[in-house]
């Protein structure tokens, strides 16, 4: 018996090391592809190393791959673990309350702020400020927005990233990542750089950060429903970003992305190629081989979104080269009579110590541009420069995520890119046109379903039906309010950190006559990690583990709060009665739990989420165990599945 016991530590003990080494060789592919900006990939490896051991490193590079994805829902919760996570960084406490911030949770934000603030002294007074100011700020705006409505411009938008929406001769130009073999180059969001392994070049059709295509220029005719590349030669293989046109239509600047012919490499590490500044002509219908800017530096520093104004003479752009007051700064230069640049002059009046980006002006000649340097919702706010200050342009044309590429076109029309939540892909592009009547509201209070106390700071979201989401925080009484637009149909729902997000519910001002305020409460559910949660009716045919149509029903319910709610776990657990082998129901309780995590994978939840667990006849809800004589109804109590919640 000694010997056995012996043997079976061994093996163990052997097994386990097996697993140690595995874990291990999982860790060092996620890290080469996270040093390579390859996030998706490395999520995918982090999740599974996780998976084997639970470790600060894996956690603390999910939540970053999830924060530079801006996936900011994934990036909460895995920061929301890690600070609670023995050995984690200060740093950690400060980007989950950045990702509270970009989920608008500015409340529960500025609470993560503040602690970060007194863990790092040496935090300036000026800093905690602009925190404090943003997320108070943040909660106000929201609760008396501007009278604008938005509209995704779903005819334009794709699952991918498209932004920087200008109008060119009868139509439009913006930029897109999305998918189009004839561009012969596949990547990504809009990023300040390029990074790839010194060794090799990037690949020429994916770009790593997100596996989309690179961006290109993009072309909307009015009244044509074709969007087609731009006619340009950019001369790179990489990404071509926003475009800035002259009055005449006849010269364009951009900016791109190329491998100069003499690369800065160090050695064991990513090589970053910054962004530059180009123009192009239009010479008898043909647009000639681009001209790189005055300023442009690869290896040092990037330049990009351009603005041309006065008929050509004058550039705006965006810089982070030195001497400057943060990470990029708004300059301006003009031409010279011989076509040269002037000296850049830096905007220092409107600058700040984080980053500007997008300048546009208007026909008056008022100045607006993005930043996340002043008091904002979160990522880029849009702001106007006013007095040699700036003025936030609040909510809802600002989001807790980033708002830039504003453009009008008329003096109360225009267009902003955004990545806010609601949208059909990464960045999306919105219309938005000032709203000249409100006759309609809704108010209402969320309350905890269990307790039936009001929720203080939940976030509510409205969402019409052309696509347009609003949020706003509720007050200490739960309490909540919006304006409606009129002849439109919504839909409402209600989340908090620690609660299931509800099922929406939906309203309409269709039908309304006369100046109406509707009324609506909402019940969130509190999340208990590890409470097991009864699926009722899931029923299996006698000694079988396929899932029967009426079980489906149940488990597309399951499938539902996994999809309403992307950062929770689930392990789902089978059940059988006493009756029977113990063995033979411990194994009949595996397969039918394997099937039901089957369908829900094949529905579309990521495999990573779901476990299956069969527990046999282990877990008896009475006392029909062994030998007990029970009833029909008692022993029909313990053939049950259960799904238990394991991470928020």
């Amino acid at each position: 018996m000694k010997y056995i016991i012996k043997l079976n530590m061994v093996l163990v003990l052997v097994i386990a090391q097996g697993h140690f080494a595995k874990a291990q060789y999982v860790i060092k592919e996620a890290d080469a592809q996270y040093d390579l900006y390859n996030y998706q990939k490395a999520i995918e490896l982090y999740t599974a190393a996780y998976q084997k051991k639970k470790t600060v490193h894996s956690v603390e590079r999910l939540a970053e791959s999830y924060r530079l994805t801006r996936d900011y829902k994934q990036a909460e919760s895995w920061f929301a673990i890690l600070t609670a996570m023995e050995g984690a960084k200060s740093d950690a406490t400060l980007k989950y309350a950045e990702a509270l911030r970009h989920n608008a949770k500015y409340a529960e934000a500025k609470v993560q702020f503040n602690k970060y603030a007194d863990m790092e002294k040496e935090t300036t007074a000026a800093q905690r400020l602009l925190w404090s100011a943003s997320c108070d700020s943040a909660i106000k705006w929201m609760q008396n927005p501007k009278f604008v409505t938005l509209k995704n411009e779903q005819s334009l938008n794709s699952p991918q990233s498209d932004w920087g929406a200008i109008k060119y001769g009868n139509g439009l130009v913006f930029t897109s990542d999305r998918t189009n073999v004839s561009a012969e180059a596949k990547a990504s969001k809009n990023r300040p750089f390029l990074k790839f392994d010194g060794s090799k070049l990037p690949d020429r059709n994916t770009y790593g950060w997100t596996g989309n295509d690179y961006l290109r220029f993009y072309e909307k005719s009015t009244g044509n429903d074709t969007i087609g590349l731009f006619p340009i030669d950019p001369g790179t293989n990489y990404h071509v970003g926003n475009a800035s046109f002259t009055p005449d239509g006849n010269e364009v600047f951009f900016t791109l992305t190329r491998i100069p012919n003499r690369i800065q490499r160090k050695k064991g590490a990513p090589t970053t190629v910054n962004i530059e500044l180009y123009s192009s002509k239009k010479v008898l219908g043909v647009w000639q081989k681009p001209v790189a800017f005055r300023y442009n530096a690869v290896d040092s520093y990037s330049v990009g979104d351009p603005l041309v104004t006065d008929n050509g003479n004058t550039l705006y752009f965006v810089s982070n080269m030195p001497g400057g007051k943060g990470g990029t700064d708004i300059y301006k230069s003009t031409r010279n009579a011989d076509s040269t640049w002037s000296d850049a002059l830096n905007l220092s009046q409107y600058n700040s110590s984080g980053n500007e980006r997008t300048p546009m002006f208007d026909a008056e000649g008022n100045l607006y541009f993005s930043s996340d340097g002043f008091p904002g919702m979160g990522g880029l706010d849009i702001f106007k420069a006013v007095n040699n200050g700036v003025q936030n342009m609040g909510y809802p044309l600002n989001s807790a995520d980033d708002d830039f590429a504003f453009t009008l076109h008329s003096k109360n029309e225009g267009y902003l890119s955004s990545n806010r939540d609601g949208g059909m892909g990464s960045d999306d592009i919105y219309s938005f046109v000032e709203k000249l009547i409100l006759a309609f509201k809704l108010e209402g209070k969320v309350f905890d379903k269990q307790s039936n106390e009001p929720l203080a700071n939940a976030i509510v979201s409205l969402t019409a039906s052309n696509g347009n989401p609003l949020k706003v925080a509720t007050n200490a009484d739960g309490s909540f309010k919006f304006d409606l637009d009129a002849n439109m149909d919504y839909s409402i729902q209600g989340e908090k950190t620690g609660y299931r997000v509800a099922s929406p519910e939906n309203l309409t001002t269709k039908g309304l006559t006369t100046s109406t305020v509707l009324k609506k409460d909402l019940y969130l559910e509190k999340i208990s990690i590890g409470k097991a949660i009864r699926l009722e009716n899931i029923y299996y045919d006698f000694d079988k583990s396929n899932i029967r149509p009426d079980a489906a029903i149940e488990l597309d319910k399951l499938v539902k709060i996994m999809t309403e709610n992307p950062t929770i776990w689930i392990e789902l657990g089978s059940h059988t009665d006493s009756r029977g082998n113990d063995e033979y129901n411990q194994s009949l309780s595996q397969r039918r739990a394997n099937s039901a995590v089957q369908y829900i994978i094949d529905k579309g939840i990521d495999k990573s989420r779901i476990t299956a667990k069969g527990y046999g006849e282990s877990r008896l809800v009475n006392g029909c165990s062994n030998g007990v004589k029970c009833s029909v109804a008692d022993h029909q109590l313990n053939r049950r599945t259960e799904f238990t919640i394991t991470k928020q």
